[in-house]
């Protein structure tokens, strides 16, 4: 039985209900999500300047022995370099590139290719730092105590402001897990991981888990991370626990960009476990009636966060 997807007379005002919902989240606690990040990001401005004595030392052994560091050397020009402009200008080698973005170091790469990626790297770095932010760097003199804070303040908002919407979705992510397992734990279920070695079928009954690796997929296996599995206390003829998928948005645009992928998702699941399989959605924001007709139509339920109680209805009693 469906519990949202076919109920399009309610969606209207489910919809109006789950905006509002996330939006009073963000005005009061993604700021703080924000700047818990940005304080964390300064601090490691600050690290990056001293390890390149303030950016007066910015070579390919500096490079290699700390790779991470290279964003922050993206963030410290004039313009801020995105990762593929830095590729291009400094004609280095995207792998090579990426793999510094990690705090890594292509060790496969022969030693002469690597030092001549990183001189042409270093080389267009220090042609584009921005001399506004560093003012040191003209005088030719050592920068003060409040000179490299001030710098690092303003390279950490540029680092948070290139990825502020993966730190806010992070944030809600963490949150609706929580209301989830709150809720669980009120209804009498105990977390407990789930060894992925071990069949699906096998979870205990009246347990749950956060972020487990399904495996699916038919003819080829695939493995599918799911936010939360739950294993009713009553098992189902089939043993197969209820995967719910935790989805945020803040605005209406990215979500139908990324409808097809929970399309694949159920169709991956089905193909392993069967057409019982419930693979069912966790929502907060901003879903319009054309994602949840796509959806719907797809064969994809949905629980509303404002509605958590509807959790319920998944035979969890």
């Amino acid at each position: 039985m469906s519990i949202n997807a076919d109920k399009p007379r309610r969606w209207k005002a489910d919809i109006a209900a789950s905006v509002d919902l996330f939006n009073t989240w963000f005005l009061a606690f993604a700021p703080k999500a924000y700047r818990e990040t940005r304080l964390e990001t300064t601090k490691q401005v600050e690290e990056g300047l001293l390890l390149t004595h303030d950016l007066t030392d910015i070579t390919p052994a500096v490079l290699k022995g700390h790779p991470r560091i290279l964003p922050i050397l993206r963030m410290a020009t004039c313009p801020p370099l995105a990762r593929d402009r830095l590729v291009g200008l400094a004609e280095a080698n995207k792998s090579l590139v990426l793999a510094m973005e990690s705090g890594r170091i292509a060790v496969r790469m022969p030693a002469t290719t690597l030092s001549e990626n990183l001189e042409r790297v270093c080389g267009t770095v220090k042609k584009m730092l921005d001399v506004d932010i560093f003012p040191w760097l003209e005088g030719k003199r050592d920068a003060s105590t409040d000179e490299r804070y001030r710098a690092s303040t303003i390279v950490a908002d540029r680092l948070c402001g290139a990825v502020s919407d993966p730190i806010v979705r992070n944030a809600q992510e963490k949150r609706q897990l929580a209301l989830i397992g709150n809720y669980l734990e009120k209804m009498g279920y105990q977390h407990k991981p789930h060894p992925a070695s071990q069949p699906l079928r096998d979870m205990a009954p009246g347990t749950y888990a956060f972020r487990m690796v399904v495996v699916a997929g038919d003819p080829h296996r695939v493995n599918i991370p799911v936010d939360v599995v739950i294993q009713p206390k009553k098992l189902s003829a089939d043993r197969i626990p209820v995967l719910i998928e935790a989805k945020s948005a803040g605005d209406f645009t990215n979500v139908n960009k990324r409808r097809k992928e929970e399309a694949t998702k159920i169709r991956q699941i089905r193909g392993a476990y069967g057409q019982k399989a419930r693979f069912v959605l966790f929502l907060c924001g901003y879903f319009d009636s054309g994602y949840l007709g796509y959806e719907a139509a797809e064969g994809i339920d949905w629980i509303w966060e404002h509605r958590i109680e509807d959790l319920a209805k998944l035979g969890l009693r």
